[in-house]
């Protein structure tokens, strides 16, 4: 069994990725806002690399039915329809809708993972549905790998909290730590210390702190909601979509 955390894409190569399957966490907020969106019946989410390509996308695509979301330092794009807020993905503005979407780290931590044999993006929102798909796949496999955004490159107490909540689901009360790197070890540590209680590490970060400074308190804790958007969010050829669940 090998169950690996990055605790951000920043050095992750082609080879760490290839044939595995990858859960990508960006807590505060995007994995928590993608999930949002499909919870409320959004058609599918294209994460792209910038502002500039997001808008040269959208004239492309030149359709009604497209809006361009995403944040640069935590704040809506001037321009853009929607930011990165959960609280935004209500039903009536995405509903049936194709979102482009670019944010400072969620996005691009997809992007990195491309060249997995599959890619899923979790949150508290989504982590029971999450984690039943991550313990299938552990079982199946004995190969998961848990991908943190992170924060600028860096590591980010929120998302490894989460990596954590997944990692300890997914390995379903096992402790194989021979099949765990030191990230996932650390991981699991975390939840240790901060227990059940979502808000405590995600209003602790700095991601948080900064988030509740601009004035999205309401997106943190929405973010802290368990199993709030309980859709499994599949990244497959560019775009995030609704995977199917077997009842």
């Amino acid at each position: 069994m090998k169950l690996d955390v990055v605790f951000t894409p920043a050095g992750l190569t082609p080879t760490e990725v290839q044939g595995r399957t990858a859960f990508v966490i960006d807590i505060l907020r995007a994995t928590t806002a993608m999930c949002a969106a499909l919870n409320h019946g959004a058609k599918a989410l294209i994460p792209v690399a910038s502002t500039e390509e997001a808008l040269r996308l959208a004239q492309t695509i030149g359709s009604a039915d497209v809006l361009l979301a995403g944040e640069k330092d935590c704040v809506r794009i001037p321009g853009f329809h929607l930011g990165n807020s959960p609280l935004e993905m209500t039903e009536v503005a995405v509903r049936g809708k194709t979102l482009i979407v670019t944010t400072t780290n969620g996005t691009k931590a997809l992007l990195a993972c491309q060249g997995a044999a599959a890619v899923y993006a979790a949150c508290a929102a989504n982590l029971t549905v999450a984690a039943e798909k991550a313990q299938e796949q552990l079982e199946r496999d004995g190969d998961l790998l848990i991908v943190c955004a992170g924060r600028s490159g860096a590591f980010s107490l929120d998302d490894a909290y989460c990596a954590g909540r997944l990692a300890a689901a997914a390995l379903g009360g096992l402790k194989p730590r021979r099949g765990l790197n030191d990230a996932g070890i650390a991981s699991l540590d975390l939840v240790r210390r901060y227990g059940d209680r979502w808000e405590r590490p995600l209003t602790y970060s700095r991601a948080g702190r900064e988030l509740i400074k601009l004035g999205f308190r309401d997106d943190v804790l929405d973010a802290a909601r368990l199993d709030a958007y309980p859709v499994l969010a599949h990244f497959h050829e560019r775009r995030v979509t609704l995977a199917h669940v077997p009842v």
